[in-house]
């Protein structure tokens, strides 16, 4: 006996020996409706706290049955709330997860598996989040949802919770020379598609050459915000984008400037998580900048939400009415009639979102309708317009229609230019064909309208939403370098939102072609020159590497399909950066060569390269001085060309300088965008693009 108490007491002294121990549950059936369900486990006596070091979660199993697994989205929720994103989107339209095991040492990730996915694989997010410290003791909750509802059916058959000597771990970086973003939603709660919920948001920015670190103080913004998803197809990703709005302590919406962009309450996360090079939104919007039209501002940011961190993201400027963003007047409860109620509005061609109370249903079929597809129409702004709103923009954009299908083109009087500034469809077109924008003109096409007394013609843009464009699209010929992207139709006539008849009629009108080539030949060694395109690609990658890095050690997808990857598919960020500026170069050769339209000032020799052209400042605002490396003897024409290619010479007055330089100044007001400045004198030609601002 005296034995036996010796051992006890010294096996009561000794450290609690860690071995695995699993729990099992059943589950049930999966609804089909969108909602989510919660299969709960019950966990006990589990020896101590959960680290990443001794003793952890370690691996989480189930099965499931499903007619279309890439509906499923699992998560798993600890007893302390932390949230783990499992797999989300995965599987095509197999059928089974066959015991499938998730576990962050697994040599394969989920995302590169197969169907069945029988086997062991690395989870999408990190499970090593719930090894927090907490103690482990208590109800667990393996979370699923149906992303895609009324479709297809399933069922949980079972799940399994292995905790063990051998945890989980989780990475996040601990500094980051891209700004720092950390969002916390209150109670640690899920975002949700809609309304907004309140959360706190803190911004990092230590400046250029200084590195951010998640601990550092908040020193750009730190305040309440309200957060909710955005996107429509998506949402399917398992790397989400959300909607911001700045509020302050009462819940009320307040305005703040954000890393250096115009003070406003609205902004934007974009995921971009099938865009790996992370690029195609920025590029675009830098490219809409550059051409003198407003597009959102951005920054590249990295993201922590609820202490997860969660990659690399665009904070970019929702679309909005704004002095700042879409300079549009505002329209108010009482602007019901006259000049006021002209403008401004904002509308996008879209699907329908609710019952499309705000928007209408346009009377002209798409360039193809063989299923009965047609063409919706969003009011954006205001939010909730008033009947007499609503009807007002509703009948001019038919208007617009009416006279582009029926009136003769050239008819300036009750044409369609009436009610159109050309000049942005042009714009618009450009932007769209040189990135092949599987989505553009029929997907987040916006337009807007000032008042009447303002000139308000239906304008088209901004530029928004190319994740898909500039190759990334793998069907209706998204990623070939040929062929018309307003010629969908053609290659996807299947297509439920087919593009708006417009961009077939505008082809058939010999100055809108005219006039697209002209704005093609002043921006093509420009803004759209192929040199400077791979120039920002390279410096923006620079500027992004250590960002990427960080990126893809949580969404291992490189060298993976993603929905809608096109072959081949590059196994490192340097190799999407190197496919994205190929296919630059192929789009522009084929656009340069198959653009149809003459423009006046094509083929002309120049005596004279045109970086010998000098324009100062650029963009301008009254006064121009041009410069030339080589004396113009006798004093040279100057001639000034719109986008349009019309002439605009008389609104500058000239006087020269010296031997080598003139000045062109203002005579009165002149539209802001791009022009190119001629300068001639005999056989030689120097020309510059410039950009006027008010």
């Amino acid at each position: 006996m005296r034995t036996i108490r010796s051992l006890a007491a010294l096996a009561a002294l000794a450290p609690t020996l860690l071995v695995a121990q699993t729990y099992t549950a059943t589950g049930g059936g999966i609804p089909d409706d969108g909602s989510t369900i919660d299969f709960p486990i019950s966990v006990a006596g589990l020896p101590q706290p959960l680290d990443t070091v001794a003793f952890g979660l370690e691996t989480v199993c189930f099965t499931i049955t499903h007619t279309w697994i890439s509906d499923m989205e699992l998560r798993l929720v600890a007893p302390d709330g932390t949230s783990v994103l499992l797999l989300s989107g995965i599987g095509g339209d197999s059928d089974e997860f066959a015991y499938t095991c998730l576990n962050t040492g697994a040599a394969t990730a989920i995302t590169e598996g197969a169907p069945p996915f029988a086997g062991t694989y690395r989870p999408m997010g990190q499970l090593g989040l719930v090894n927090n410290g907490q103690s482990g003791n208590g109800t667990w909750i393996l979370r699923i949802r149906d992303t895609y509802a009324f479709a297809d059916a399933g069922t949980l058959i079972g799940f399994s919770l292995t905790f063990g000597p051998q945890p989980a771990t989780y990475y996040a970086p601990a500094s980051t020379d891209l700004p720092i973003v950390i969002i916390r939603t209150d109670d640690g709660a899920t975002i949700p598609n809609d309304p907004k919920i309140p959360a706190d948001m803190g911004i990092i920015d230590n400046g250029p050459d200084e590195p951010n670190h998640p601990t550092d103080p908040f020193n750009d913004f730190n305040g309440r915000i309200g957060i909710e998803l955005r996107g429509n197809s998506s949402q399917t990703f398992p790397k989400k984008s959300y909607g911001l709005e700045l509020r302050d302590d009462f819940g009320e919406d307040q305005s703040a400037p954000l890393l250096g962009m115009p003070s406003e309450s609205d902004w934007i996360l974009s995921a971009n998580y099938s865009d790996k090079s992370l690029l195609n939104n920025p590029l675009t919007f830098d490219l809409g900048q550059r051409m003198g039209r407003y597009a959102p501002r951005w920054r590249h940011v990295e993201l922590w939400l609820n202490g997860e961190y969660q990659g690399v993201y665009v904070l970019t400027e929702k679309i909005k009415r704004d002095g700042d963003r879409v300079d549009i007047a505002r329209l108010d409860e009482d602007d019901l009639a006259g000049d006021s109620l002209t403008g401004g509005y904002i509308v996008k061609i879209d699907w329908a979102q609710g019952d499309n109370a705000a928007g209408w249903v346009s009377d002209f079929a798409p360039q193809a309708s063989q299923d009965g597809q047609v063409i919706e129409f969003l009011v954006d702004y205001p939010d909730e317009p008033l009947p007499a709103q609503a009807a007002y923009i509703e009948a001019y954009v038919d208007s617009f229609e009416q006279a582009l299908a029926f009136e003769a083109l050239d008819d300036t009087v009750n044409g369609y230019r009436h009610f159109l500034d050309v000049r942005s469809a042009i714009d618009l077109m450009l932007v769209n064909e040189l990135a092949r924008n599987v989505d553009g003109y029929r997907l987040s096409t916006f337009l807007h309208k000032d008042k009447a007394s303002k000139g308000g013609k239906l304008v088209l843009g901004p530029l928004w939403d190319f994740d898909l464009a500039w190759r990334n699209a793998d069907y209706c010929r998204g990623s070939d370098p040929t062929g018309w992207a307003y010629d969908f139709s053609s290659d996807c006539p299947w297509d439920g939102k087919q593009v708006p008849f417009w961009w077939s009629r505008f082809q058939e009108d010999p100055a809108f072609v005219d006039s697209a080539r002209c704005r093609w030949e002043a921006l093509r060694n420009t803004v759209f020159g192929v040199e400077r395109l791979h120039a920002w690609c390279d410096s923006m990658a620079a500027e992004l590497a250590q960002g990427a890095s960080h990126n893809f050690q949580v969404w291992p997808i490189l060298g993976t399909y993603v929905w809608p990857n096109p072959s081949p598919i590059p196994t490192t960020y340097a190799g999407e950066v190197l496919e994205l500026k190929a296919f630059i170069s192929a789009r522009w050769q084929w656009l340069d060569a198959n653009l149809p339209g003459q423009c006046p000032t094509t083929g002309l020799t120049d005596g004279v390269p045109a970086a010998a052209l000098r324009a100062r400042p650029n963009p301008f605002t009254d006064v121009l001085v041009l410069g030339t490396t080589a004396e113009f003897n006798g004093g040279p024409q100057v001639q000034v060309l719109d986008a349009l290619g019309r002439d605009v010479t008389g609104q500058f007055a000239t006087g020269p300088l010296n031997g080598t330089s003139l000045e062109l100044r203002l005579r009165g007001p002149l539209a802001p965008g791009a022009y190119t400045v001629l300068m001639r004198q005999a056989d030689r030609v120097a020309r510059a693009v410039v950009i006027h601002t008010l």
